[in-house]
């Protein structure tokens, strides 16, 4: 399985910005579906964003036209550019990684997952 590592999280005010990264130090995975998610205290794990192997992506209607989500194989790192954030966008963000799912916004179809990193908005 690929191990991902994400880094990125912190502190901004509301309206600020933040870019999030996503490795998986010594594999590759450019034949891999990868994705973001989130999740708040108490609640489930919310889809964020994915990018397909061969760079299609996807966003939940909360976050589209401010939140990027970008790949570098030859880096093997995905990255979430996060604008206009506010506190709402403020949970644990992960990184998913997945080569069969077909349904790229459930959290079940991904066999491979960060620690997470956190993100706070301040309003």
């Amino acid at each position: 399985q690929v191990q991902l590592v994400e880094s990125g999280g912190g502190l901004v005010q509301a309206g600020g910005s933040l870019r999030l990264s996503c490795a998986a130090p010594g594999r590759t995975f450019s034949n891999y579906h990868m994705a973001w998610f989130r999740q708040a205290p108490g609640k489930g794990r919310e889809f964020v964003a994915a990018i397909t192997w061969n760079g299609s992506t996807y966003y939940a209607d909360s976050v589209k036209r401010r939140f990027t989500i970008s790949r570098d194989n030859a880096k093997n790192t995905v990255y979430l550019q996060m604008n206009s954030l506010n506190p709402e966008d403020t949970p644990v963000y992960y990184c998913a990684a997945s080569q069969y799912t077909s349904v790229l916004s459930d959290y079940e179809g991904y066999s491979c997952w960060g620690q997470g990193t956190q993100v706070t908005v301040s309003s």
